[in-house]
């Protein structure tokens, strides 16, 4: 499995985190960084799978 897989995952749960953590604190700009942390790990994993299928053919 490529490394950006597993990297992309772990952005995606620490922007859950720190996006969920903004949203009950009313901190917006905490809530923002997470959305986009979550969306550059989603990103990564997509690279990842990419990656894979590359390395399969």
């Amino acid at each position: 499995m490529d490394k950006n897989r597993t990297e992309g995952a772990k952005n995606q749960i620490k922007g859950t985190a720190k996006e969920v953590a903004g949203k009950v604190t009313g901190n917006t700009g905490k809530e923002l960084e997470g959305k986009a942390q979550k969306t550059a790990g989603k990103v990564q994993s997509e690279v990842g799978k990419a990656n894979d299928a590359i390395r399969k053919d």
